[in-house]
């Protein structure tokens, strides 16, 4: 099977092949590009345009294996599975791995040339696994993500940085990106509607910032859900989604985002044939749930820290987002899980019920902005969102 790229398609995987072929450029670089734009389809092209022997990461085996069957649907067969996870150790041209499967292994790869790490925003340019591989390996690096910052925490705050201004880092230079509004108009996304459905006497005011600046403490979140009864306004709004209260529109699936085990219990407790999906969930289980989810057997799944990506239903067309949090990625992975569009859908639903709308805005707001001399920041509409403390 053969794809025609979109034209922002070609135009990345142009940039990509240019920066693998130029030898004069010995960094790093990193392509943006929304949720929802087939970055998968992105990376198989370049990886089947590429000379010389490629590495493929993922963070999961999700992405591994939606990245690897795009690439085999090319007709390509020069290309493998490395990670545990498949019980799968082949080596090819072309290869996708997980980096905890190749870390202890690095003599294996000496020859490639190439590497493409999916989901960039995941590499700690301080240490860790990406890191260590990376520095022992003679290769170009390009990262794609649709994040593209890293929160960094200082003695007097904490900011998210673009990941080509952290210091250290490991991408230096932005070498294509397309905004969020552009693929919108284009028609490429899903249309978003947003419901701010806060609880009466909602406080964001009283939820503390964790020691690494990186979100809420768990004891002022509980705090603030026993203070307003929060589990039971999280029911009465599925509710009513459920019976078509709000607009009398019937929803496809209702995928509900908790951040603790308490609340996606509760409501499965209180919906018929809800279901629970968390990292504890087996695989087996986790698959039977989601399956059903999308057969439309299951109405609600309540998951807890989980599908914020590599979780392709493009059907699913309303979010309930009952967890706050001062997470931009997080925020937009989770409003992503409803951008893609499907023919059946005519437009996906986030029903915010904890200020997070008010914080960052809609996504369709979100835009990379081109600062000069090779530095980027994102915005939402004029409020500067990295780069800046918080």
């Amino acid at each position: 099977m053969s794809y025609q790229l979109r034209d922002y398609q070609q135009k990345a995987s142009d940039a990509a092949v240019r920066f693998f072929s130029d030898k004069l450029k010995k960094h790093n670089a990193v392509i943006v590009l929304p949720t929802g734009a087939g970055k998968s389809l992105v990376i198989a092209d370049i990886a089947s345009r590429l000379e010389g022997h490629t590495l493929v990461f993922q963070p999961s085996k999700e992405i591994l294996e939606q990245n690897y069957k795009k690439l085999c649907s090319y007709g390509i067969l020069c290309c493998s599975i490395y990670s545990a996870s498949f019980n799968s150790k082949r080596i090819s041209q072309i290869t996708f791995a997980t980096i905890g499967s190749v870390i202890n292994h690095p003599e294996l790869f000496m020859h490639f040339r190439n590497i493409i790490i999916d989901e960039c925003h995941c590499v700690n340019p301080k240490e860790g696994m990406y890191k260590t591989f990376l520095s022992m390996l003679n290769c170009k690096v390009l990262g794609l993500t649709a994040t593209p910052y890293r929160l960094s925490s200082y003695a007097n705050g904490s900011m998210l940085k673009f990941i080509t201004r952290t210091r250290p880092r490991v991408f230096s230079e932005l070498i294509y990106h397309v905004q969020i509004s552009t693929l919108l108009d284009m028609g490429y996304l899903s249309k978003l509607e947003y419901w701010s459905m806060r609880p009466t006497g909602w406080d964001s005011n009283r939820l503390k910032v964790n020691s690494t600046g990186a979100d809420y403490t768990d004891k002022s979140v509980k705090e603030e859900y026993k203070r307003v009864d929060f589990n039971s306004w999280v029911l009465h709004i599925v509710d009513r989604l459920l019976n078509n209260r709000v607009t009398g529109i019937k929803r496809k699936g209702i995928l509900v985002f908790t951040r603790f085990i308490e609340e996606a219990e509760n409501l499965v407790e209180k919906i018929p044939n809800a279901a629970i999906v968390s990292g504890s969930t087996p695989k087996k289980e986790r698959e039977k749930i989601l399956e059903n989810f999308k057969s439309g057997k299951i109405p609600v799944v309540a998951n807890v820290g989980v599908l914020t990506t590599g979780f392709d239903y493009p059907e699913l067309d309303t979010i309930v987002m009952a967890r706050p949090t001062m997470s931009l990625a997080l925020w937009y992975q989770i409003v992503g899980r409803a951008i893609r569009p499907h023919p059946n859908k005519q437009s996906g639903w986030i029903i915010d019920l904890c200020g997070n709308l008010r914080r960052f805005g809609e996504v369709k707001d979100l835009r990379i902005c081109d600062m000069g001399n090779g530095k980027w920041d994102v915005y939402s509409r004029s409020k500067q969102l990295t780069n800046v403390f918080f």
